[in-house]
């Protein structure tokens, strides 16, 4: 990894619980997003400007959350690990994982998925915008919360 990453702070970046920008709903029988829409909203957000990231919960049901993340070039997110099962989607830019002794890159359209537990460093390589993706058995009490 190169001496420009940033460290990523977890705490920063928007937190939203309940609904998004629009009033909707973050769990229902239905949910539609316009990725591309979401994404230049949270890069106007004024946390965008003085932070390496910006992310916002698009779906909260009790066992999935989806989260929409973006990462400014040379953003690292350290290693963490969750005990969900987890997908990480790429929508733009170029991101690098690093798991378990192995790299890897994540250009626009690509999918990863993870088993639980598993130790793991996400780096954007370019600005990036990526779905995580966490799922979990229903009823776990260990639900990560991003609000």
């Amino acid at each position: 990894m190169s001496g420009t990453q940033r460290k990523l702070d977890p705490q920063a970046g928007t937190g939203r619980t309940g609904h998004d920008s629009l009033g909707t709903s973050l769990a229902g029988s239905v949910l539609r997003f316009d990725l591309a829409t979401e994404i230049e909203e949270l890069r106007r957000e004024p946390s965008w400007q003085q932070a390496d990231h910006n992310a916002k919960t698009l779906v909260k049901h009790s066992g999935l959350r989806i989260v929409l993340i973006l990462l400014k070039a040379g953003a690292v997110m350290h290693e963490h690990k969750a005990d969900a099962q987890l997908s990480v989607h790429a929508l733009r830019g170029r991101l690098r994982l690093h798991l378990s002794g192995q790299v890897v890159e994540l250009l626009p359209g690509c999918l990863l998925a993870l088993e639980g537990g598993l130790m793991h460093e996400v780096e954007a390589v370019e600005e990036s915008a990526f779905l995580l993706s966490l799922s979990w058995p229903e009823g776990n009490a260990r639900t990560p919360d991003f609000d």
